[in-house]
Order: structure tokens, then sequence, then C-alpha cells
């Protein structure tokens, strides 16, 4: 099973997990989780291939919303559902696959399409940091610095990184063989009808009106919402907005309550 942070196993409200995206890991949202928890428990996983959770061959949407079942089942469902970027689509299969399992849904800055950019040379930079060298993140930092990687995700990318064991917390030849799959998106033919937010970064290209129609499509009930002056990594550059936006979206009333 996928190793998993929890906060606030007390809680009474609906249990919220948390799927973060590529190259990402659950203390990555740390700060977001805890302050969730103050009314739900949350639950933040570390996605197959990456942080403890255990190593794969294989990277599909449909393998990582079978980890995500297992997790929800664990602990009990339905729960509450954000994920972000390549969480965001191994929410959204989830939900479309066992949607008793999901109540709500909130995809971060991604959509139900396919994608043609690559990230691969991101898996190239990481690559290149000679890691017998960095006593520090801040030597690994720079090393991918010089390697054309730009400030924010050199922090990002690092928080990936155990130092002392000089090793990436990432499976990089499973994350390079299945980036196809990442890219990707399930062709599904069913709908999801619980209530869905589609967060997006108001300055991100990830998210543009041509994918509305089969967000809609997919997700009937689905709200949109935007956080201005941020990108893809909205939930890192604007964490308070974030914050509100979701605690906003997970209390508020519909007419299937």
């Amino acid at each position: 099973m996928l190793n998993y942070i929890d906060h606030a196993s007390d809680a009474s409200g609906t249990p919220l997990l948390i799927a973060h995206g590529l190259f990402g890991s659950g203390r990555n949202w740390g700060v977001i989780a805890k302050r969730l928890s103050d009314q739900r428990r949350v639950i933040a996983v570390d996605m197959r291939n990456h942080g403890q959770s255990p190593r794969a061959k294989t990277n599909s949407y449909t393998d990582m919303a079978g980890d995500l079942a297992e997790v929800i089942n664990h602990i009990g469902a339905p729960m509450d559902v954000l994920g972000h970027s390549m969480g965001g689509k191994t929410a959204m299969t989830l939900a479309l696959t066992e949607p008793d399992l999901v109540r709500r849904l909130v995809v971060a800055d991604i959509a139900p399409v396919s994608y043609k950019h690559s990230q691969a040379e991101f898996i190239a930079a990481m690559r290149g940091v000679d890691l017998n060298t960095v006593a520090r993140r801040s030597d690994a930092a720079a090393q991918l610095a010089a390697l054309g990687v730009e400030p924010a995700l050199q922090s990002f990318f690092t928080q990936s990184l155990d130092v002392a064991e000089k090793r990436w917390l990432l499976n990089l030849d499973a994350l390079e063989a299945n980036m196809a799959d990442i890219l990707s998106f399930p062709d599904v033919q069913v709908t999801f009808e619980g209530p869905t937010l589609f967060l997006t970064g108001g300055n991100s290209e990830y998210v543009t009106a041509e994918y509305r129609p089969r967000m809609k499509e997919l997700f009937p009930q689905s709200h949109f919402a935007k956080i201005p002056d941020t990108g893809h990594w909205l939930h890192a550059e604007k964490p308070r907005d974030f914050e509100a936006a979701v605690r906003t979206f997970l209390t508020m009333k519909f007419g299937t309550d």
C-alpha cells in the first residue's frame, strides 16, 4: 500500500485524501494538509515511484487510481479527494471508475486530456546532479541551476532528495519509461456525478477553454475557479488562497447533499 502521512485522525469531517503531482511527495503538502485538518482527517499519500511508497514498473492512471482506492478502502469510504497535476488525473480516474469511494473531487491545474509536453528534461537534470558532492540540499539546487532548472523547481525537486543516503526518493527510471502514460489520460466512457472543482492557476497554460467541454462531459457537476497570479504550482505559490478555495468547496451545500 502507498505510504501516507495522517493528519488529525480523530477529526469528525469527511476525510480528505491528497494526491501530489509528478516528482512530488506527501511532505510537499504538509502546511495545507495541517491547516485543513482542523475540521477533517487529511491523508497525504506518496504516489507509486515517489517518496516512501513502493516502486513499480508501471505508472498508468488505472494502476495509480487502484493505489488510491486501496488507501481509501483501508481508511474508510467515501472520502473527498484532491489531486494536483498527475495526482489530479489519478483522482479523476478514481472518481470515474470507483465513484462510490469519492464524495467530492478537487482537481488542481490539470484537465482530463493528453498533453504533448514532456518532463524528461527534468529527469535528465536530476540525473545530472553529482550526489557524491552533495552535503546539503542547497548543493543539489546549485547544480540544478547550472543545468537550467528554474529556482522554484530547484526547491521542489530537492525536497525529494535524501541527502544522507545520497539518492533521489523518485524512481527516475520507471517515471521516464512511463512518461507517455503520465502525459495521457484514459479513454473512459463514464461520468462522475459528484461535485467537482477544477481549480487552476490564473497564469497556467495547463487548463484552457478548449478542454472545458470534455471536463463538463465527464464531470457534469463541475465548478471552475482560478487563483490569480499563479502558475501550475498554484498551491505552493499561494497556499492560503488555495486552502481557502478548497475549504469553501468541501463545506458548501449542494443539491445532492
